[in-house]
């Protein structure tokens, strides 16, 4: 792995990261700020029966997604099984999705390792492979000794050294570790760090972090189609939703419902968004997304081992999740 690494430096710092590392200068000395506003599904990642991943599968996936109106992709989050892929298998699904994605359409890169070093190098790694930023998961092994002094330094770091501007990620559910308010505030100051996407379901919290950075070009994404609603209602410029990735259109619906202030309809759309989007997340996890992919036509497949595929029961349960609110 570390001799990927340096391989990969001594491409990336050659090529295209220079572009962006002027990016990055011109940004931090004023330039306008990444709009990171809009829907974001966080892509699966196809694997094989032998758990290989399966690129053709993943370019028809994209192929689809990028007839709808979401915002970009995020690539390598929580829904792409990060955790189990290697290095190399990290950046090349993410190349692999740049050069498949219309290019107006936005490519988020999860880059988040345990070790500050490792994350630098990872930010810089999918920077090179095409990300237009970067998105940094909590370290967490250690959650005992995260509190804001070791996590204000550690992301003031990532974001000094990344070629590409920092999108800030907290999600308990995963981590067991909420990223604290205050080194959100103190991070939102960073010109390199454009926003937080929050998986915490807090819509008190979100509000507060909105408040409390309302002074800085600061944008928060729900991490969740199960809040959006809620969330834009206090101030969310999008959202990550891994209920994206089956209804999409859906999803993008009601980021227009919102926006528009069509509150009543927004409303009754959301209701029919929770028990499924519930479903595919903290109920059952990456398996029951990657199932309901199958059934809206998208490739889903097996989960990486060892991730273990629903039970009949489960999947049972699943299909009523979404059959009892209209979907199937």
């Amino acid at each position: 792995m570390l001799a990927f690494f340096r391989k990969a430096h001594s491409i990336t710092y050659r090529g295209s990261v220079n572009t962006a590392w002027k990016r990055t200068k011109a940004h931090i000395s004023g330039a306008q700020r990444l709009d990171i506003r809009g829907i974001y599904p966080p892509i699966a990642t196809p694997f094989t029966e032998k758990e290989e991943v399966d690129y053709q599968k993943l370019n028809a996936n994209l192929e689809k997604y990028g007839k709808i109106s979401f915002r970009g992709l995020v690539v390598q989050g929580s829904n792409g099984e990060y955790p189990y892929l290697t290095v190399e298998e990290r950046v090349e699904v993410v190349r692999r999705v740049r050069q498949a994605l219309p290019q107006d359409k936005l490519v988020v890169a999860g880059s988040g390792c345990e070790s500050t070093m490792a994350t630098v190098q990872m930010s810089q790694l999918m920077a090179g492979a095409g990300a237009d930023a970067v998105l940094v998961v909590t370290p967490c092994f250690y959650r005992g000794r995260m509190d804001s002094r070791a996590l204000v330094q550690h992301y003031t770091k990532v974001a000094d050294s990344s070629p590409v501007p920092v999108v800030l990620y907290s999600v308990p559910g995963n981590t067991g570790l909420d990223l604290p308010i205050d080194a959100v505030v103190t991070l939102s100051q960073h010109p390199n760090i454009v926003g937080l996407k929050d998986s915490g379901g807090d819509i008190t919290r979100i509000a507060l972090i909105i408040h409390k950075t309302s002074s800085e070009d600061f944008q928060v994404l729900a991490g969740s189609a199960g809040f959006l609603m809620a969330a834009y209602s206090v101030g969310a410029v999008g959202g990550v939703c891994a209920l994206a990735n089956i209804l999409g259109s859906q999803v993008c619906q009601l980021e227009e419902l919102c926006l528009s202030g069509q509150w009543e309809a927004a409303k009754a759309l959301q209701y029919r968004l929770i028990e499924p989007n519930a479903a595919v997340t903290r109920k059952f996890g990456v398996a029951a997304l990657k199932q309901a992919m199958e059934w809206f036509g998208y490739h889903g497949g097996v989960c990486r081992s060892p991730l273990q595929p629903l039970s009949e029961a489960e999947s049972k349960a699943l299909r009523q999740d979404f059959s009892s609110n209209g979907w199937l």
